[in-house]
């Protein structure tokens, strides 16, 4: 018998803090843009950043200031995948590529996942690292 997906929504809020006019509470994000939301905070976390959970992030951040190369890319793809295994349990990534760029010192992410419990489309989100 194949497994069924149970719709779940997920919710979080705007690192804007802006206020909604219709209800004047804060701004949310749901379902895809509260986990896109999600991923970029943990990659962007540094390892001991958060008061209450010293573990969380990818420690990535240490990495930028290293040689832009292939191996430290490798390295940096290792740290994102390992913080997904966990930290986000509601993706499953289909694929991660990170690929340095040395002319721009920067590495560029591309990450394509799927979002378990809720029904949508796999997503990708991309973005470039750099110190």
């Amino acid at each position: 018998m194949p497994l069924e997906r149970k719709s779940k929504p997920f919710k979080d809020i705007s690192l804007s803090f802006g206020i909604n006019p219709l209800n004047s509470d804060l701004i949310d994000l749901k379902n895809v843009d509260a986990i896109n939301r999600s991923i970029q905070n943990l990659i962007l976390t540094n390892t001991g950043e958060r008061f209450f959970n010293q573990q969380l992030g990818s420690g990535i951040t240490g990495l930028l200031f290293e040689k832009v190369n292939r191996l430290t890319a490798k390295t940096i793809e290792t740290n994102i995948l390992d913080t997904f295994r966990l930290y986000e349990p509601r993706v499953n990534v289909l694929e991660l590529e990170v690929t340095s760029n040395e002319n721009a010192n920067a590495y560029d992410v591309k990450i394509a996942y799927e979002i378990i419990g809720i029904m949508a489309d796999p997503q990708q989100l991309t973005f470039v690292l750099q110190q």
